[in-house]
Parts: C-alpha cells; structure tokens; sequence
C-alpha cells in the first residue's frame, strides 16, 4: 500500500455499481458523508477524503476569504490536490477505469465543482448539493463527457443561486450535460433532491 495524500475512508463495494467519491462539508468528515452515499447507491464503493484546510478547527477543501468569498488561487491548488489523490486512490483501490461520480454538499460539492471544471482527466460525473460557482474563470476545456446533477434551494443564503446558476452556465459552456433540481428551501439536502439524484445516478 502506497500513501495516499489525504486522509480519507474506502469501503468495498459491488463491482457493478458505480465507485462514489464523498465530500463532506465545511466541519463535517469522512465518516458523516458515507451516509450520503448509503442513501445513493449503498452497493457502491466509496471513497470519503477529509478536506485538508483548516478554519477555526473546521475541515474544509480550499480556504475562503470571508463567507461565499473563496481563495481562488487555493481552489485551484486543492482541486489539482484532490484530483491527484483520485487517480493515485483508484490504482491503490482497484477502480481505476471504472465510472466514478463525486457527491459532495456544500464545500464538498464546490470542490467537486472544480475538479470538474479545472480536472476533467479525473472527474467527469458529479451530484453537487448546494453548490456555487467555485472559480471565476475556468479553462475552457471540453466537457463533452462530463455529467452534472446540481441541487439548489432557491433561498439558500450560503449558496446563492445567481451563483449556482453562474456555474451551471459555466458547465453548460463548456458542453457538460447538466441536470438541474432546484427546491424552495435552504442550505440542505431534500428528499425530493435525493430521489432526483438517485434516478440521475441511474
């Protein structure tokens, strides 16, 4: 067994099922997001990192500058940092080639973001719940192949959805296929969300 960069927990799966990378969000760990996962595909792998970045003793993926203000440049360090660890976990894991979807909520899901946009060679499927715009202006890959299932509440304080909608304009520019499930709510994970993304996973 190599080390791999980031602490994290991995539990066998079927290998039929789709391998699911879980990020938590801001405070959360790797053990709260396997519930996610459970609820999505429980036969699947599953893969939950803890977020590097420390705030005030709180996990996180990438720093901020304030509330909703992120570090870009620490965005993009971290999504490279996260990609790198996928790859090198699939060749430990023995998924490598297999599909992969990341699930994230909150920062969770705008790591996920990045990675997708700044990264496809290691993300190209995610279930982002509450998610924002992680980086104002992405490469211009080609994202052709890429899949995007985003759930959002319309009132969600944390998560604004002129921002969320930025991102899935961005996705969309880019040729990713996006699905978009927004709900009334707030900074949460509904049912409805749920079953969406679970019929989405397919």
């Amino acid at each position: 067994m190599t080390t791999l960069s980031l602490d994290h927990r991995f539990v066998e799966g079927d290998e039929d099922a789709p391998v699911l990378l879980l990020l938590h969000g801001t405070g959360s760990g790797p053990d709260d997001i396997l519930a996610l996962g459970r609820e999505l595909s429980p036969s699947s792998p599953m893969l939950a990192p803890a977020g590097p970045v420390s705030e005030n003793g709180a996990a996180r993926w990438f720093r901020r500058l304030a509330e909703g203000v992120f570090d870009t440049d620490d965005v993009v360090v971290r999504a490279g940092q996260l990609a790198d660890f996928v790859l090198a976990a699939g060749e430990e894991y023995g998924f490598a080639g297999r599909r992969l979807v990341a699930a994230g909520f909150s920062n969770g899901a705008n790591i996920a973001a990045a990675v997708t946009l700044l990264r496809p060679d290691a993300l190209k499927e995610a279930m982002l719940f509450a998610a924002m715009s992680p980086v104002p202006d992405p490469p211009t890959f080609d994202l052709s192949a890429t899949r995007v299932f985003l759930s959002n509440g319309t009132r969600d304080p944390m998560a604004p959805a002129a921002s969320s909608r930025n991102l899935v304009s961005m996705l969309r520019q880019r040729s990713a296929d996006v699905t978009e499930d927004w709900h009334e709510g707030g900074h949460q994970i509904t049912r409805a969300g749920l079953v969406a993304a679970k019929s989405w996973l397919g």
